[in-house]
Formats: C-alpha cells, structure tokens, sequence
C-alpha cells in the first residue's frame, strides 16, 4: 500500500486483548468509495462515500477487531487529525472525515473484560505509527483474526503497470478458508507473483465442492479490505474500483460474501498519476482484484503464533 506515494499505514495493537486497529492516512485528503458484499457489516461514515454526497474526499480509512466497540478507534484517529488541523473546513474550525469498517474478534481467546473501550486509545496510537513501512501478519487489524481453519492476519500486496500504482491492504477474518481444502496451497496460488506466499500453486487433488468446517456466529467473522490507486479518480469511479475488487475476495476465500461476513472493500484514490479513462477503469478493478487475493493470501502466510491462538498459523502447520 506504501508503494503508492502519499499514502502510509499505521498498526496498533494489543496481544492480550488480541485485537488492533490498522489506519491508512494521506499526506492530503485522498477521493474514497467503499462496497459492501457481506451479510454483517459494521461501518462508520461509509453513506458519504456514495458519489452524489457533498464530501468528496476523506483524510484517513481505519479498519478495526472489537466488532461494533472498535468503531470507536475512528473516533481517536479523528481526533488526533483534527488536532493537526486536518478535516473538512466547516464553520467553527475541520472536521476530520475518517470512514472506518470493523470485524469480529470478541471471541478469539482474547482479555476482552476492560473496564473502558480500548479502541479509541489504538486508533490514536495507530495514526501516530503510521509509516511508510507495511509489517504483515499478526499486527493492526489483523492481530486476533482468524478465518475457517487458520489464523488470520493483515495483508498487502501491489502492482505496478507503466505509471499506473494499485494496491491492497486487508484484515483477513473470514468464516471460509483461503487455503484449498486441507492443503497448504493457497486459492488465491494463481495470482502469486514470485513466490510471495510459498510458492506451492494451486492443489493438484483440490476438491471443488469442498466447504471448510465452521461454527458461523452471527456477524462473528468479516474481511475488510482497501484497494488504492495512485489514478485521478472521481468518487463513483473510485466506486466501481471497490466492487470489482471484491471478486479478489471471492478467489481467495471460499466461501466468501457470506451472511455471517461483514465483507467490505474501501477504495482510494491518491490522484498524483493520470485521470483515468474507460479504459483504465476496467484495468483498475482487475489489478485491485488481482492485488487484494495476493493480499489476503500473505495475510495468512505471515501470521505468527501467540498465546491462547485459537487456530494454527499456516506456517506452524505447513512451513
């Protein structure tokens, strides 16, 4: 996602709570969109990122665990903005305008009895982390996810096409799995580019019908994700870059989309290259499909072990 110029990443998390907060921020206010395909979404300020919305560009996207308590870490990010005198210009001073989606953590083994909400204290401490340097894995967002037979993870991936930047970063939690039944090859395999989870390809004897084992809790899983660009985009071009990235979701996990996933793509768009034109916006959502697969399955592979994990990492089970 830092391939991209003006765009840094912040993570703050909290191993015994077993959750965190991951921050995307703009050097400038960046143009964002956002779709929603799950069934169990949890969202902050999403409705303003529609293209007929007076606002039209947002100053950071925050994805958050802690379920609907972790919308509050876009509340300590805001804050933290407004203090730096970043927002939207409004009479009486700036309102910092920070969409945010969360995903479900509260029962992954977790100390979750806190006497105050954490998230706002990890949303702050994630912005003031942010960095032009992107650790994958057991951090951010991703610290306490876990998906049907793995534990989960934060991931990123990017791609470059002449002066064309696309990237992906995601928190991946899903109640499917991202690898092929029970093998250590990932469903996103061909899509990989050198190797960069394994290098194994797809599984010679996959079962395609294969549904992974699961016990789905109400809205208890979700993967959000945030494709970005560094293409001049409008707001409902930067629209159709989020829902044509979630067909990289549907290739990494199976199942995806589901009823019990809050499943979430943000889309952003820094505008330092060239405006886009047809052409370019189908070449957009393919390369951010493309980017958030590979995205997803690094997510996976980087994960590391921790006390009380519920699930194995693929790299104690298959490394």
């Amino acid at each position: 996602m830092t391939d991209i110029e003006g765009l840094r990443i912040g993570n703050a998390q909290d191993h015994a709570l077993k959750s965190g907060v991951t921050v995307l921020v703009g050097d400038a206010p960046f143009t964002a969109g956002c779709h929603v395909m799950g069934g169990a979404p949890g969202t902050r300020e999403t409705d303003l990122l529609a293209p007929d919305k007076l606002v039209q560009q947002v100053d950071a996207i925050v994805l958050s665990g802690g379920s609907a308590f972790g919308l509050d870490a876009a509340s300590g990010v805001a804050d933290s903005l407004r203090e730096m005198g970043r927002g939207f210009v409004v009479a009486g001073g700036v309102v910092p305008i920070v969409p945010g989606a969360i995903l479900f953590d509260l029962a992954n083994g977790g100390d979750k009895q806190w006497d105050a909400n954490p998230y706002k204290t990890l949303g702050a401490e994630a912005l003031k982390a942010s960095s032009s340097d992107a650790p994958l894995g057991t951090v951010g967002a991703g610290t306490g996810a876990n998906t049907a037979t793995l534990k989960g993870g934060l991931g990123s991936a990017s791609i470059q096409m002449g002066e064309l930047t696309v990237a992906a970063l995601v928190a991946v939690n899903a109640l499917g799995s991202v690898t092929m039944g029970d093998n250590a090859n990932f469903w996103a395999a061909p899509f990989e580019i050198d190797g960069e989870f394994g290098g194994l390809g797809p599984a010679l004897n996959n079962d395609p019908t294969f549904m992974p084992p699961s016990k789905p809790l109400p809205g208890g899983n979700t993967t959000i994700a945030i494709v970005a660009t560094n293409a001049a985009l409008t707001q409902a071009q930067a629209t159709r870059m989020a829902i044509a990235a979630h067909d990289g979701m549907a290739r990494a996990i199976v199942p995806s989309h589901t009823l019990h996933d809050g499943d979430l793509v943000f889309s952003a768009a820094t505008g330092t290259g060239t405006a886009a034109n047809p052409q370019t916006e189908a070449l957009l959502g393919h390369l951010a499909a493309t980017c958030l697969a590979r995205a997803i399955a690094r997510g996976i592979y980087h994960a590391a072990p921790c006390n009380d994990d519920l699930l194995p990492t693929w790299q104690s089970k298959f490394g």
